[in-house]
């Protein structure tokens, strides 16, 4: 089973070959716009030539501490969840807004037109940029775009990363549902949480 998920990705390489994520090539929502920026953070489309300061942010251990891979931080789990940001064509590097300093990326996946919704996640900011404006000001920049094209965000988040549910609830989400997700053989519950534009 491939499951998209905020926090990760499983069997990403199998992924980019049974499931292209067809709705997603939908030319009314440009999942990586040229960039989204406002006073706080600016996002612009993850491209290889990331890597370097994007390892650079994400390799503290106590980032992932509550993430279902607690070592992303090692360099042979980093490169696969930064391969597929890339593939996805949905990530974003996060930039800080005055100093162009790398915080960490985002990115929207799962989009569907039917349902008219899309996922916001596979979040990770540095422990520089925690307790600040930056998160809310990553996930309003995202939020306010997808709401240009869809009618619900979904955030998916592990049931034990008690820092993302409360994150996510400030935005104004509410849980609608729980799931189990595979992850490397082990079924994880995950909570579900929506957005509706008003």
């Amino acid at each position: 089973m491939i499951l998209f998920h905020a926090d990760f990705c499983v069997d990403c390489n199998e992924a980019k070959k049974t499931k292209k994520l067809k709705k997603m090539n939908n030319p009314e929502f440009n999942l990586q716009p040229e960039i989204l920026e406002n006073d706080i953070t600016k996002l612009i489309p993850l491209q290889e030539n990331h890597f370097d300061e994007l390892y650079k942010a994400g390799s503290d251990p106590l980032i992932w501490e509550q993430y279902p891979i607690k070592d992303r931080y090692k360099l042979e789990l980093f490169k696969p969840f930064f391969e597929a940001a890339i593939e996805s064509k949905g990530a974003f590097l996060i930039l800080d807004k005055q100093t162009n300093e790398v915080m960490g990326t985002s990115r929207f996946y799962g989009y569907d037109a039917e349902k008219s919704s899309v996922g916001i996640g596979y979040t990770f900011i540095s422990r520089k940029f925690w307790g600040g404006p930056y998160n809310k000001s990553v996930k309003d920049l995202m939020i306010n775009y997808a709401f240009e094209h869809v009618n619900s965000v979904l955030f998916h988040v592990a049931h034990d990363n008690y820092r993302s549910q409360k994150a996510v609830l400030k935005l104004g989400a509410e849980k609608v549902n729980e799931v189990i997700f595979n992850i490397n053989g082990l079924d994880v519950l995950h909570f579900e949480y929506e957005l509706k534009k008003l």
